[in-house]
């Protein structure tokens, strides 16, 4: 067995938290760690634009509903979905339907942002979906 397959171990929670992300596809793992989390947060040097304090609360509240999550499963589940599903649709729909006034950086930032969540969501839809039909094991386990 690998570290990273390891039951939780009940020892320390950030140890199996770690091997649960280590347990992910590599893919996910860059996804996550690279580009979701990286361009989500990154909201916050927007904070200043129209509607900057929205869009970066709705992008990173998402993120760090999943704190808890983390730590009740000790690790990865697909029940992180979850808190994505309502802030990153409203934060699209707003984006789509309803977008500020963006020039430059703010405005490439934006489509980014959006293409981004919307590749998220598709993942995030089926996930919530298995998790709320049993699949509630976390990565590694």
């Amino acid at each position: 067995m690998t570290d990273a397959s390891k039951p939780p171990s009940g020892n320390n929670i950030i140890v199996d938290i770690w091997g649960s992300y280590r347990a992910l596809p590599g893919w996910v793992q860059i996804w996550v760690a690279f580009i979701l989390a990286p361009i989500n947060m990154a909201s916050l040097l927007f904070i200043g634009e129209p509607m900057g304090l929205l869009i970066a609360f709705l992008a990173n509240i998402a993120m760090m509903m999943n704190l808890p999550v983390m730590i009740y499963d000790r690790g990865f589940s697909k029940m992180m979905a979850l808190p994505h599903l309502v802030p990153w649709t409203i934060l699209v729909g707003i984006l789509l339907f309803a977008r500020p006034e963006a020039a430059g950086m703010y405005d490439t930032y934006l489509w980014v942002l959006l293409g981004t969540n919307i590749i998220s969501l598709l993942f995030d839809f089926p996930d919530a979906r298995k998790w709320l039909s049993g699949d509630r094991a976390a990565a590694g386990r």
